[in-house]
């Protein structure tokens, strides 16, 4: 029989796509995957270390994993494999932490993964100990020709246009994890599309660290190097706005979603690339992070305020009937007072379309770790309460002004569907007829809303 595989995919999106691609690497290596653990031959657990959350559900799941082997007679053979941030970022304490894992796979051993499971097969734990594969640096990234098996619904594709990123948020460890960024080619990027709207795909999502700093990494000897906070012209190299267009020129009826772009990236040119793209949604992911000069500051964000309400005003002028989506942080060391009533005031009054709010996350190995003005827990929840509670308020509004609107909605399962304006898995559903088919559009009126979520005709 041929070797059976399971995977749990913890994290985002971006992480996804590394599972994909190993279990394309598997299955061209005739390899199968089993939807149930318990059948499996090695099971891999592709993890997730961004915060202190995303840290407990992947070391949770990972001695959940050991603990289901060890009371199960039919799994005392089984392999445990993990891989993806949390190998990466403590590819030195793991082995010694988790020594009944079987192997560990960096984020650049992805492509290697079949060769790594049948030396794991061989290999016995006791004897050999964790068969530790990671790199120190990661530099791997995707092609349109790599192996992928998709885990999303027919409908719906993530493409990774670069990985790695180069900036330094002092919050953040991502860079010390996924490396420098590394943009795809153009070209690349474009016949990976083809091929999934090909097999029926309505819905492309443009994933990276930060998908607005596109093509600029390559774009060093061309004589128009980015400036980070004017925005820039794409003349003499690929960009964001470049592959849009590109993209949008590919016949057939679907949508791009741009996800994780950063605002200092962003250009009027990129606004009205947007505007002039039919296929382009009118949604922006664009993590804001904080509104105060003071926070943006320790964050290192590379803008302030008014660099962000300009950049925001303009999209809205530029832009029409378009989604915002942002999130925030609350509690980061050093926030005053006024810094967070700063930010309560910006969220009611600009009124995002779609927001989020985290509370910080002390990471080690980040600057902002080592500061000595933590914020208190107690006053974290405090402020995340009450910028919560603006956020369902001004989420009440937004949908009030929906009501009687006409929407092109995309059918995601039986009785539910999204609009341009909702990210898969992030944002609100819009509730339509259970007869429609799932993976069509379809163009719907709406008639009422309940909490985030809208209900059509």
């Amino acid at each position: 029989m041929p070797t059976q595989i399971g995977l749990i995919s913890l994290g985002c999106a971006k992480n996804l796509i590394d599972s994909e691609i190993m279990l394309g690497h598997l299955q061209a290596e005739g390899m199968t995957l089993v939807p149930d653990p318990e059948l499996a031959d090695a099971l891999i657990i592709n993890t997730c270390s961004f915060i202190d959350v995303a840290k407990d559900e992947s070391v949770g799941t990972i001695i959940e994993a050991v603990n289901a082997r060890q009371k199960d007679p039919a799994r005392e053979k089984q392999k445990i494999i993990v891989a993806g941030c949390l190998s990466q970022r403590f590819q030195k304490d793991l082995p010694g932490l988790l020594p009944e894992v079987d192997a560990f796979i960096g984020l650049d051993q992805i492509t290697d993964v079949a060769s790594i499971v049948r030396k794991t097969l061989t290999r016995d734990l006791e004897d050999d100990g964790s068969l530790d594969t990671v790199t120190a640096k990661s530099r791997y990234i995707p092609d349109y020709t790599t192996p992928r098996f998709r885990l999303t619904p027919k409908h719906m594709a993530y493409i990774k246009i670069a990985e790695g990123c180069n900036h330094t948020c002092s919050f953040c460890i991502i860079p010390k994890i996924r490396g420098q960024h590394r943009s795809r080619t153009e070209e690349s990027i474009v016949k990976e599309a083809q091929g999934l709207i090909a097999q029926g795909v309505k819905e492309i999502n443009l994933i990276s660290q930060d998908t607005t700093y596109f093509g600029m990494d390559r774009w060093q000897g061309l004589g128009n190097r980015p400036n980070p906070t004017s925005g820039v012209n794409s003349e003499k190299g690929e960009s964001l706005a470049s592959l849009l267009r590109a993209l949008n020129a590919i016949e057939g009826d679907f949508w791009i979603r741009l996800l994780y772009t950063h605002p200092a990236h962003w250009s009027d040119e990129l606004i009205q690339t947007i505007a002039e793209c039919p296929k382009v949604a009118r949604y922006v992911d664009i993590p804001l992070q904080h509104i105060s000069d003071h926070m943006l500051k320790e964050m290192n964000r590379k803008t302030d305020g008014q660099y962000i309400r300009d950049l925001l005003d303009r999209m809205r002028a530029g832009i029409p009937n378009l989604s915002i989506r942002t999130t925030f942080i609350t509690g980061f060391p050093g926030e005053t007072d006024a810094d967070h009533k700063e930010l309560l005031e910006f969220i009611k009054t600009f009124k995002f379309e779609r927001c989020g709010i985290f509370q910080y996350s002390k990471e080690e190995g980040t600057r902002a770790y080592k500061k000595d003005d933590h914020i208190h827990h107690a006053t974290k929840k405090k402020r995340h309460r009450e910028l919560s509670t603006a956020i369902d308020a001004v989420a009440q509004d937004v949908n009030e002004r929906q009501l009687d609107k006409k929407l092109r909605v995309l059918v995601e399962e039986e009785g539910t569907a999204r609009s341009m304006w909702d990210a898969p898995d992030i944002d609100g559903r819009i509730f339509v007829p259970i007869d429609s088919e799932v993976g069509e559009f379809y163009d719907v009126t709406v008639t009422d809303h309940r909490g985030y979520d809208l209900i059509a005709k």
